[in-house]
């Protein structure tokens, strides 16, 4: 895939780039390790000055950077500029707390005289220089929250973005560059996927962190497998939305639409699969299929439009095989919306509702990367927890239920790394985000994140 800025509204390739050269490369490596021998040392307050004015900047740039990724991949600008804002808070965040996530820890006393000890505790240290593979949907947010955390515990990182955001890979460099972190701390590299195996095993490369697709994971995993470093690893999702008689059936389906098209349908953590109890799944139909129906399609830099373009047109076609391959093994289509004919050749697709799923349809076992939401019947509580456990995926899980029985049933038997009730997933500074099974591994945000990528060194004094 080409290095370049294409418009997903249009179809117009806007700016290309060159792949860095093997000597460029080198160079970004050379000066990673020399700015994490200095900054390693430097201390919480230093590091946390340098987060706030690098969140200050990205205050003062969030209008251009939202404009810039509108324009790259295709979100709402309205969405964009809560991106931007969700960032900064972000950086703020790590930039006040993690002298507190990363205090030394202090056994008891009595927990450590029988090994000899007078004293010992934990020490969290910085691992060195991280490589950080983002994907395209979120491309700032994905970033941050990697690198907000990471250059708070002392560590550098080394960004491989997706090749279709390049300017806004090169915008982050620039914009802890502005703030004042060393030259080094921070950088973007303009390769192809096929160059980062060769990155991840050079050896001044202590790790790695990936989001992105299941194929992408097994290979960045593979390679530092092969090598020995840390990952962690965000991959796909097919999150289930379930709906108990319970529930308030109104707000289900109010919050189930957002759930399910925020970012155009383009989020590993929307929820995909809506799994509603039969006794209240007339209602839920109904009124879920009348707000999708009303969704309206159109430029995305229109403060008025729902919903944009997909970001990639291979993207476009491999959700509209999946809606085909549902459809010839008997789904219904409840609602698809009409694309207005006045959009042209962008890369759009039509908000979709099926039914009907079963077990031999793709959709029910890949994720749906657009704004294509899948709709079953259960019969029972049981029932519905089988059905949100019948997916390779794991990493997060929508519950609407008020039931207090029920929401510990699903707590203690859902197969996901988060489950939200009478909510949507979405991700924050202080909750651990990540999942299981083919979603991945390790976590991020929160004191888990932060401590992903550090030495927990054991102290023992005798």
């Amino acid at each position: 895939m080409a290095i370049a800025t294409v418009n997903p509204a249009t179809g117009q390739t806007l700016r290309t780039f060159e792949p860095y050269s093997a000597a460029a490369v080198e160079e970004r490596l050379v000066r990673a390790e020399q700015a994490f021998a200095q900054y390693r040392l430097t201390d919480f307050a230093r590091r946390g000055q340098l987060m706030h004015r690098a969140a200050e900047l990205l205050d003062a740039d969030r209008a251009t950077i939202a404009r810039l990724m509108t324009t790259e991949m295709g979100k709402t600008l309205t969405a964009a500029r809560a991106e931007a804002a969700k960032c900064a808070k972000a950086m703020r965040w790590y930039a006040d707390r993690a002298p507190a996530l990363l205090a030394d820890e202090h056994p008891a006393p009595v927990d450590v005289t029988d090994a000899g000890a007078s004293r010992a505790l934990v020490r969290y240290r910085p691992l060195g220089v991280v490589l950080a593979v983002m994907p395209w949907n979120f491309p700032l947010w994905q970033v941050i929250r990697f690198a907000a955390p990471a250059l708070m515990a002392g560590n550098v990182g080394l960004l491989k973005h997706a090749s279709n955001v390049p300017q806004t890979a090169l915008y982050l460099e620039d914009l802890f560059r502005g703030a004042g972190f060393p030259e080094g701390c921070f950088q973007t590299l303009l390769i192809s996927s096929a160059a980062v195996a060769d990155v991840l095993r050079d050896p001044r490369v202590a790790a790695a962190t990936l989001t992105g697709s299941e194929g992408a994971g097994r290979s960045v995993a593979s390679v530092a497998g092969d090598e020995v470093k840390k990952t962690v690893l965000e991959l796909g999702g097919s999150d289930p939305f379930v709906v108990l008689p319970s529930a308030d059936i109104a707000e289900a389906a109010r919050i189930a639409v957002t759930a399910r098209v925020q970012n155009n349908g383009q989020s590993c953590i929307a929820a995909k699969r809506f799994i509603v109890h039969e006794q209240v799944y007339d209602e839920f139909r109904t009124a879920f299929v009348e707000r999708i129906a009303a969704l309206r399609i159109g430029d995305p830099m229109q403060e008025s439009t729902d919903i944009g373009p997909l970001a990639t047109a291979q993207g476009r076609d491999d959700l509209g095989e999946l809606v085909a391959d549902a459809q010839a093994l008997g789904a219904r289509v409840e609602c698809q919306v009409e694309v207005p004919a006045e959009l042209g050749e962008g890369w759009w697709y039509p908000p979709t509702v099926l039914s009907g799923i079963t077990g031999r349809m793709r959709i029910h076992r890949e994720e749906a990367f657009g704004p294509v939401a899948a709709l079953y019947r259960a019969e029972s509580l049981d029932h519905a927890l089988e059905l949100a456990n019948d997916s390779p995926f794991g990493l997060s899980s929508n519950v609407w239920t008020t039931e207090p029985e029920e929401q510990e049933r699903f707590v203690r038997d859902i197969q996901a790394g988060a489950v939200y009730f009478n909510g949507m997933t979405a991700s924050h500074p202080a909750l651990p985000f990540g999942g299981v099974r083919r979603s991945g591994y390790g976590r991020e945000l929160s004191g888990h994140g932060i401590r992903e990528f550090c030495n927990a060194t054991t102290v023992w004094i005798a």
